[in-house]
Order: C-alpha cells, then sequence, then structure tokens
C-alpha cells in the first residue's frame, strides 16, 4: 500500500519547517485560517519556499465570505496565481462557485489552465455546493487534480460516508483529500473507511503570547476589550504533532 500523503496547513514560515521536519509532504500556504484560508503575501511566499525543499501549494482566495466572485476579483486571483508560479510554488488551491451553489466550471477551468505546470486544488467550497456528486463531476471538468473536502459536514469524520462514495464516484479521475478535523486520533480509521490516500489537517496549538503588557483594546473586529482577544491570541504547528499523524497512518 502507498503512504498516505499528508498536507499541513501553514500560516508562517515557522510552520512550514515544522510540517517537514514532521514528514509531511506538502503544505497549504495560506493567511487568516480562521477566516477560511486567504491568499499569503508575497513575502510569505517567498521565504517558505526558501525554507522547505517540499511541496508549497499557495491559497488563491482574495477575500473570506462566500466563493462567487465579481470580474475585479478573478483578475486578482489571476495575477495571485502568476506571483506564486513566479515565485516557485508546486500548486495553488482555489474554488469558484455559482450564485445558485454549483461549480463555476468556465471560470475555474481558466484559472487552472493559467496554472499550468502547477498542479491545483479544488478547495472546500466543495463542501458548500447544493449537489456534492454533481459537483465532484464538475471539479472533474475543471481539469483539477485534487478535491479537498470534509463530505460536506463540519469534520471530515462526520463526512466520511459521503467522502467513500465520492472516492468510488472519482474512479480516479481527481484525487479525494479528506479535510477538516483530522487529527493523529482518527486519521487511520478515516483513511480505512473513506479509501482516501491524502488527508490534510492544520493542526494549530495555540501558544502563549510574548507581550508582557496587554491592553484592553483590539486593533480589529472584536470589540469585546479582551485583554486575551485577538491581538494576544498565536497559533503554531508543532513538529511531534505532524510527526504523530504521520505515524498513524502508516
Amino acid at each position: 500500500m502507498n503512504r498516505v500523503s499528508i498536507e499541513i496547513v501553514a500560516e508562517s514560515v515557522a510552520a512550514a519547517v515544522a510540517a517537514e521536519r514532521g514528514g509531511a509532504s506538502r503544505i497549504e500556504l495560506c493567511s487568516s485560517l480562521n477566516e477560511g484560508g486567504l491568499t499569503p503575501s508575497a513575502g510569505l511566499i517567498e521565504a517558505a519556499r526558501a525554507a522547505v525543499a517540499f511541496g508549497v501549494y499557495v491559497m488563491i482566495r482574495p477575500r473570506a465570505g462566500d466563493f462567487c466572485y465579481d470580474a475585479h476579483e478573478i483578475d486578482v486571483m489571476e495575477r495571485d496565481i502568476a506571483l506564486a508560479k513566479r515565485l516557485g510554488a508546486n500548486g495553488i488551491v482555489l474554488g469558484i462557485l455559482k450564485p445558485d451553489a454549483s461549480v463555476d466550471i468556465e471560470r475555474t477551468r481558466q484559472l487552472v489552465d493559467l496554472a499550468r505546470p502547477l498542479e491545483v486544488t479544488f478547495h472546500r467550497a466543495f463542501d458548500v455546493t447544493a449537489d456534492l456528486p454533481r459537483a465532484l463531476d464538475d471539479v472533474c471538468a475543471t481539469g483539477a487534480d485534487r478535491l479537498l473536502t470534509s463530505g460536506g459536514e463540519k469534520t471530515a469524520w462526520e463526512g466520511r460516508g459521503m467522502i467513500a462514495r465520492l472516492v468510488t464516484q472519482a474512479q480516479g479521475r481527481i484525487a479525494i483529500m479528506a479535510g477538516s478535523g483530522v487529527k493523529p486520533e482518527n486519521a487511520s480509521a478515516l483513511v480505512a473507511e473513506t479509501g482516501v490516500r491524502e488527508i490534510h489537517a492544520s493542526l494549530r496549538t495555540s501558544i502563549q503570547s510574548p507581550m508582557l503588557f496587554r491592553k484592553r483594546l483590539s486593533v480589529g473586529t472584536d470589540k469585546s476589550g479582551s485583554a486575551d482577544g485577538p491581538e494576544y491570541q498565536r497559533f503554531a504547528v508543532l513538529e511531534e504533532d505532524v510527526r504523530k499523524l504521520c505515524h498513524a497512518v502508516e
């Protein structure tokens, strides 16, 4: 049996390094994971590429919210894809839907073609489509190489029945990667029950902020005034957690 490919979400160079040292296959590089992941800065892409030798897949998502984009946003995505290619990315991650929650095949295919020869993953925009089996055929029609899904549920474990169905339906046309809530404790059973050969995990651990002085003022949208607000929250990917996940699916 071939080794299960493990993709780790990275929001920093340190996370990318921890993922590689822990034995992961590649990273999905993004920013703003609390909003589902947005396009990382050019500086982060370049620094991460310089720090690791394995695959760097760059999120191409211009804003938070839905996945129905206007012409200006598509233009931004095209520019970000071109930039990611110049900076040495191995793949990109994207997803575009129509207002009726179906896959926008035409515009997604245009971005897939633009991204070549990089690999393309269609992300969890898929999980909010109106009809997942139909959406799978549509994603295949875009030419994407991989589909990231939780089976339309909050976690991949909850959606494992649908993921197994999608693996069967795909018939090798596209790789199905299970993601959301994947951890060492459930990864082996998830792989066994679904038949996926790729998994995606964030493995984020909250760490203590080094700030000694903390003001009850938020410069972001959180106006709670808590000294433990978002300005003092940090998350890291730990090498040992990645290694545990890798061992779990050996």
